[in-house]
């Protein structure tokens, strides 16, 4: 037989075999690709579940035992605003876990699933640069208004020298601050492509697979 002819029997084999798979048989052939995907999903969202934990101990430790007024309230919201952020990483695992229990429709799962972890992390970002000012600000006052402040002569001598004009106060805060949002912006860029980002590439993957078998 010659290779022309073995190639021509190849690819009509395949083409066959293709065309009698059902929309059930090509859903079992990404399931195990994309329960990887959705198993590391889910494995990103329990870290993220046990660093919050670790965070509202550590923020409601702070607030009660803290030896600053200052600092009890300023961890304190913090504390709750963890407990808020808790809830919905609870609720997000179980809408994404109750999603990939069951196998079909399989692609209208997968756009579900691609589309939660897509808004959730674009609000992720969105919050975190928004509460960057607000807890710059926050400190700002607590810290202004705080009366049992720390005695600590050689470092207020060396603000007092330093930043001892209005104008130099406020081009430290404006420098401190834009250094403060760059850093947080490339550090939650990464951060969140670290955890979800390139899993959401993956099951785009998977979903336009599903579209050409289809």
């Amino acid at each position: 037989m010659e290779l022309d002819e073995l190639k021509s029997l190849i690819n009509q084999k395949l083409t066959t075999d293709h065309s009698g798979r059902s929309a059930n048989d090509i859903a079992q052939l990404l399931t195990r690709k994309t329960g990887s995907v959705i198993d590391k999903l889910k494995r990103s969202l329990r870290i993220e579940v046990i660093c919050c934990i670790a965070a509202i101990l550590l923020f409601a430790y702070i607030g009660i035992w803290g030896h600053f007024t200052s600092l009890r309230i300023y961890f304190s919201v913090f504390a709750l605003l963890s407990l808020v952020f808790l809830g919905i990483l609870v609720h997000l695992y179980k809408r994404i876990n109750d999603l990939s229990a069951t196998t079909l429709p399989v692609k209208s799962n997968l756009q579900t699933i691609l589309h939660i972890i897509q808004e959730f992390s674009k609000r992720y970002f969105q919050f975190t640069m928004a509460l960057l000012p607000v807890c710059f600000v926050f400190a700002l006052i607590l810290g202004y208004t705080e009366n049992n402040k720390p005695d600590l002569p050689v470092l207020d001598k060396a603000v007092a020298d330093k930043l001892n004009t209005g104008w130099k106060i406020i081009s430290f805060v404006v420098v401190y601050l834009l250094i403060l949002s760059v850093g947080l912006y490339y550090f939650t860029k990464w951060y969140l492509h670290k955890l979800y980002g390139r899993y959401a590439a993956q099951l785009k993957e998977c979903i336009a697979e599903l579209e050409e078998q289809v």
